[in-house]
């Protein structure tokens, strides 16, 4: 008997009417999930009430469940003739280890499928109503870890910043909260202290809080804030609408005391 497709499937940044009607599908159709700890608890509904779930937690900064085990629970699974499910928070290929999982699970002879999710720097921006490209302010974008597995593989944040400045990009920041003081010294090579910032906690979700700030603000405000990971951190001059109206809102709130 020929073997399930395992299926990536992203679901999304949170908020569960984002899932795509493929995601929906694919849940629906499991007999076993595994299930990272960024998937919102309200997507599981769309699982048969049969099906098995695993939860394989997987959070920057947290303890996760190695990574092998999964990829052996994967094989395992599908060779016993059930049908597969990983289900990632945001996108399987944005910072998911879906090229890794793939990977794996080729070279043992299964076929994989992905269904794409919308990924968490995409999501946060569009919650505050800015875009991550713009004609005027931003001719690209960049999504980059600031959490990297090998220390020696770290980003050279001044020269990203630098070509950030000169090409107009906007630069998409995940798993940088922890470390964002490294990163904020080598953005500040490279850009200037009046960029505009924004951090987004929990994106999509009732909690979600946000900041807006400028470069040189930024370890200041966040420490003040109190924001913690799971955030995004994202840079750009498509913020410059958002941080006047909060200047604006600070000067009214001034002259008002």
């Amino acid at each position: 008997m020929p073997l399930h497709p395992i299926t990536l499937v992203g679901a999304g940044p949170g908020d569960p009417e984002l899932l795509t009607l493929k995601a929906v599908r694919a849940i629906a159709q499991a007999t076993v999930l595994l299930v990272d700890d960024l998937v919102n608890d309200a997507v599981l509904a769309h699982a048969q009430p049969s099906a098995r779930i695993v939860h394989v937690g997987k959070r920057g900064g947290c303890r996760s469940t190695p990574q092998a085990f999964i990829h052996r629970l994967m094989v395992q699974e599908a060779r016993a003739g059930e049908r597969v499910v990983r289900l990632k928070g945001g996108d399987p290929f944005i910072f998911g280890r879906g090229g890794e999982e793939i990977a794996h699970l080729q070279a043992e002879g299964l076929t994989v499928a992905v269904v794409n999710g919308i990924t968490a720097g995409l999501a946060a921006v569009t919650t505050l109503g800015v875009p991550l490209t713009h004609r005027d302010h931003a001719h690209g974008v960049v999504f980059i870890t600031g959490h990297a597995q090998d220390p020696a593989q770290t980003p050279d944040w001044a020269q990203l910043a630098h070509t950030a400045h000169q090409c107009r990009l906007t630069l998409v920041i995940y798993m940088g909260v922890s470390g964002l003081a490294h990163i904020h010294a080598g953005l500040r090579q490279g850009l200037p202290g009046t960029t505009p910032v924004a951090v987004v906690q929990h994106a999509t979700l009732p909690e979600q809080r946000e900041l807006i700030c400028t470069l040189d603000e930024l370890p200041q405000a966040l420490a003040r804030e109190g924001l913690r990971s799971p955030a995004v951190i994202v840079i750009g001059d498509v913020f410059r609408g958002l941080l006047a109206l909060r200047d604006r809102a600070m000067d009214t709130h001034a002259g008002q005391a």
